[in-house]
């Protein structure tokens, strides 16, 4: 049992107790130790990807050099013992999401394969010609583009909810939107662009008054707040791990237990039956049912390390440290002059997007770089939202808790080099 116990142990992060001790935190992270361009690198990517504690990437490492197999079909000790690893992080999830039962949480590759399998095996299953399907105008391309291959393939028809020029969604136009022919919601629990914390509850308890299922799209929501689900009560909840510090190529799907028995498989092939003839197959039960092929055993369980390193410092101590920098880094970027906040709205996570007069995102992206400065520049993979706010790009910077303000102070110097540049 030791190889199994050193790879599902939950490891304590520095500075977890106490004050929030930030530099503590940040010799976790290798990567921050570097260099970029001759300056000292400031990450500030973390809406795109989130970078990776040393317990993480000892985790993975340590599965590789000791217990390296199958899960689910071997007898054998390091089959056995990477079945116990892969389904103890499946406990981790459902604790980390305050989920009922394990069966109701299944691995995928991240948030964007956790909604197009609601999308292709629940939407295909229950909704038919002229139902509705609602979204938010500050949708991700993943929790748009696989409504519209839907509504395609069914004859559905997409609903936007519209959002101000803060960039909250108008709840009395959501509750317009809901009727007869509504049969599934889904929408960001908190938007990559804009950084605003929808009002997620409301917005449930509208649907469920009229029977209608919520999808909640966590992809940036699980790495900066609790989320409960229980509490929440979504239908359906994704978020992806690479986002969460933990590996690529991992995500979560939490369904409702009674849902998922009712939805066929998303994927054929191993493990996700019970009896295979060629004349019929006999499905698993969930999760497994939407778990064909060999999974990302190690993706599973970094995964696993990740949220006991995050469960070390606690998220509700993570949210108030971030809070706290996206208010001086707001305060500080909004006094430059010429530049303008793209999403003002007062519930915000850790997500600054903005345009510099005369000068595109690009070019803000590519000098800051030149300083050290890691941020994302283009249209976020949310070009509707782009319009509805009438610029092509926004440049983003996104925080996380290993971030300081000097960061910050880095940044709005780098911001001043390109006006300098461009004046």
């Amino acid at each position: 049992m030791r190889v199994v116990n050193e790879l599902t142990a939950t490891q304590t992060p520095r500075g977890s107790h106490g004050t929030f001790d930030v530099e503590r935190i940040r010799e976790d992270f290798p990567v921050l130790k570097q260099q970029v361009h001759g300056k000292p690198l400031v990450y500030l990517d973390n809406a795109a990807t989130s970078q990776k504690p040393q317990v993480v990437i000892d985790t993975i490492t340590q599965y590789y050099l000791t217990v390296n197999s199958n899960v689910h079909r071997g007898v054998h000790f390091l089959s056995e013992q990477a079945t116990q690893a892969y389904e103890g992080a499946r406990d981790k999830v459902r604790r980390f999401l305050n989920a009922p039962h394990t069966r109701e949480i299944i691995f995928v590759r991240g948030s964007t394969e956790g909604i197009n399998l609601v999308a292709q095996s629940y939407g295909r299953t229950f909704l038919k010609e002229g139902d509705e399907i609602i979204i938010s105008a500050m949708e991700h391309h993943s929790n748009i583009v696989p409504w519209q291959i839907l509504c395609e393939q069914i004859g559905a028809r997409l609903r936007v909810i519209p959002i101000n020029d803060n960039g909250e969604v108008l709840l009395d136009e959501y509750k317009k939107l809901l009727g007869e022919r509504t049969k599934l919601v889904s929408v960001v629990h908190v938007s990559n662009v804009l950084g605003t914390i929808n009002p997620v509850k409301p917005i449930i308890e509208m649907a469920h008054s009229r029977g209608v299922p919520v999808l909640l799209d966590g992809a940036q929501a699980a790495p900066h707040l609790p989320v409960d689900v229980q509490d929440l009560d979504c239908d359906f909840y994704v978020f992806s791990g690479h986002k969460l510090f933990g590996p690529t190529g991992i995500g979560v799907l939490y369904g409702k237990a009674h849902l998922l028995e009712t939805m066929p498989p998303y994927q054929g092939g191993g493990d996700m039956i019970r009896a295979v003839t060629f004349e019929k197959t006999l499905y698993n039960v969930p999760p497994y049912k939407f778990e064909a092929g060999t999974p990302h055993i190690e993706g599973v369980i970094g995964l696993g390390a990740a949220i006991d390193y995050l469960s070390g410092i606690e998220l509700e101590r993570i949210a108030a440290y971030e809070r706290e920098l996206l208010v001086y880094a707001t305060e500080v970027l909004s006094s430059i002059p010429g530049l303008r906040m793209i999403g003002t709205a007062k519930e915000k996570a850790s997500v600054l997007s903005f345009v510099l007069d005369h000068v595109h995102a690009h070019d803000i992206g590519t000098i800051l770089d030149q300083e050290g400065v890691a941020i994302r520049a283009g249209h976020h993979c949310a070009m509707p939202l782009m319009q509805r706010f009438g610029v092509p790009a926004t440049a983003r910077a996104s925080l996380a808790f290993y971030n300081t303000r000097t960061e910050i102070g880095m940044l709005v110097r780098a911001i001043y080099k390109v006006k300098e540049l461009f004046d």
